[in-house]
């Protein structure tokens, strides 16, 4: 759950904070979050001062405290926007930001499938999200497909191409991004065309610096053969 920053000195204009998301649009953590796509996404794209990176933070086209009118993406990507003004207003505004957020996903639930294939793509249409996205882990139980993405076009959602090349595994490429959006048995991963490989996840950075740590204490291994190994040779 977002935490709230400190109040604003006094004399400050008051700034009107949405609230926090409610129970059920809390979908993101292990999807999004647990596997550190935030901090994958930030280092990705860098320039932190003009790009907002987030998960279950508010996007709305109007300042409120109230749930109406209020989305709560599981994920929302925007470029040349504040961070520091979405940070404390605890969400994306989008008349503060200037522009809608270039991207949004979210994530399937049991609660929230149905909506977000329905009143929450009309929304985001609504708001000018150029991209919106939708994963399902369990393949199609809460939505009806397992990987969807939609782009505007002419103030509607088209549909993005979605591609199959083998059981278990789908695929759609976001413009918004330029990266590949990837269903990989039921998880999340983002393929970058460029360096054609994926986004780390937390266990891939688990895993690299095991397999670093490990490299590290074979080579320390080594060199103390050797140096034993010299150790024992005759003088001369």
């Amino acid at each position: 759950m977002t935490t709230r920053p400190a109040a604003p000195p006094p004399g400050a204009a008051k700034i009107i904070q949405f609230p926090d998301p409610p129970p059920e649009e809390l979908t993101a953590y292990y999807r999004i979050n647990n596997n550190s796509y935030p901090e994958s996404l930030r280092a990705h794209f860098g320039n932190p001062e003009t790009t907002v990176i987030t998960s279950e933070v508010a996007a709305a086209l109007i300042p409120t405290s109230e749930y109406a009118g209020v989305r709560y993406p599981d994920l929302l990507i925007a470029f040349n926007a504040d961070p520091q003004a979405s940070e404390a207003r605890l969400g994306y505004l989008i008349p503060e930001q200037g522009k809608p957020p270039d991207f949004v996903l979210e994530v399937a639930s049991r609660s929230t499938g149905r909506r977000d294939e329905t009143v929450k793509r009309d929304d985001y249409a609504a708001m000018g999200v150029p991209e919106y996205w939708r994963f399902d882990p369990s393949g199609g139980l809460y939505h009806q497909v397992a990987l969807a993405g939609d782009r505007l076009s002419g103030g509607a959602y088209e549909s993005i191409p979605i591609h199959r090349p083998e059981a278990g595994h789908w695929w759609g490429h976001s413009a918004a991004l330029n990266l590949d959006l990837c269903w990989e048995a039921g998880q999340l991963r983002f393929w970058d065309p460029i360096s054609r490989r994926y986004l780390n996840t937390f266990t891939d950075e688990r895993a690299e610096h095991m397999r670093e740590r490990e490299a590290r204490i074979a080579a320390e291994a080594r060199i103390r053969e050797l140096e034993a190994e010299l150790r024992r040779r005759p003088p001369g």
